[in-house]
């Protein structure tokens, strides 16, 4: 029976501190691992450690947006990865147009000797180490011999998007950070899993809305909207990354189906129906 096994790098929000900013792995039935997101500084490589996963693996990544928290831990999957795989084919990023002018800023604001053009990143030897994959919402993308992906819009800022991935007859969503997004409920339809940022209680939704972000009861109502078998919370703040009751209470009052929070290195597979 196709499964795929997705370990929980990060599952703070970007003020948490308690956790890791945001990065999953996915490693899919067909042999594709796919980095979702890259948190910051070095946690992809400390979490992928501690899992038991080669940091120097990933050839794919799928960024949601340009915020810090998503994306600034690039420069260290990058570093890691060159010098453990010095012949290793450049790392594909795919990214929509916004994000890739913040990569590009990225890298030109540290010393990681890092040249960037409009096709990816190469370093001080001209070997390219990145190659830049600009994406458009709807978009298929093939990764692997049964894996797709395609992008939609997320309710954020300006170019941020959600992910869809489908592999051997099953679908995984991550909403990325986002508001209560009708984009994303129609993206979810019969999804095998939806992993949703819920970043406060429905009783703070109007300062988490504020921010750009979801409430556990909006990661509930869309989950039952889109009829997806199970929902898992993530991008936690830092009260909930101890005790995520509360948010587990407000998604369930909105969701039949099965529903946990995500904490850092946490694994779970899922199966196909």
């Amino acid at each position: 029976m196709p499964k795929m096994t997705i370990s929980f790098l990060g599952t703070g929000s970007g003020t948490s501190t308690n956790s890791a900013h945001t990065a999953i792995v996915y490693d899919c039935d067909d042999g594709t691992r796919l980095l979702i997101d890259t948190s910051s500084g070095n946690s992809v490589a400390r979490s992928c450690s501690a899992l038991g996963i080669p940091p120097e693996s990933f050839d794919t990544v799928l960024l949601t947006h340009h915020h810090y928290d998503h994306l600034s831990g690039l420069a260290s999957v990058i570093l890691v990865r060159g010098l453990a795989r010095q012949d290793a084919p450049p790392l594909n990023v795919y990214l929509t147009e916004e994000s890739l002018e913040w990569v590009k800023r990225l890298y030109a604001g540290i010393p990681a000797r890092i040249e960037t053009d409009e096709q990816g990143a190469r370093n001080s030897d001209g070997h390219q180490v990145m190659r830049w994959n600009v994406v458009q919402p709807g978009q298929e993308i093939s990764l692997g011999p049964t894996t797709t992906a395609s992008c939609f819009p997320a309710d954020h800022l300006f170019g941020s998007v959600g992910w869809r991935v489908d592999t051997g007859g099953m679908a995984v969503v991550f909403s990325g950070d986002t508001r209560f997004n009708p984009e994303l409920i129609k993206a979810s339809q019969g999804a095998r899993l939806l992993i949703h940022e819920a970043y406060r209680t429905d009783d703070q939704k109007e300062y988490a809305a504020g921010r750009g972000h979801s409430t556990a009861g909006d990661a509930g109502r869309s989950a039952e909207q889109a009829g997806v078998a199970e929902l898992v919370l993530t991008h936690l703040d830092t009260p909930f990354s101890v005790d995520p009751q509360p948010l587990l209470d407000d998604a369930k009052e909105h969701f039949s189906g099965p529903i946990s929070a995500a904490s850092d290195l946490d694994q779970i597979t899922v199966t196909a129906p």
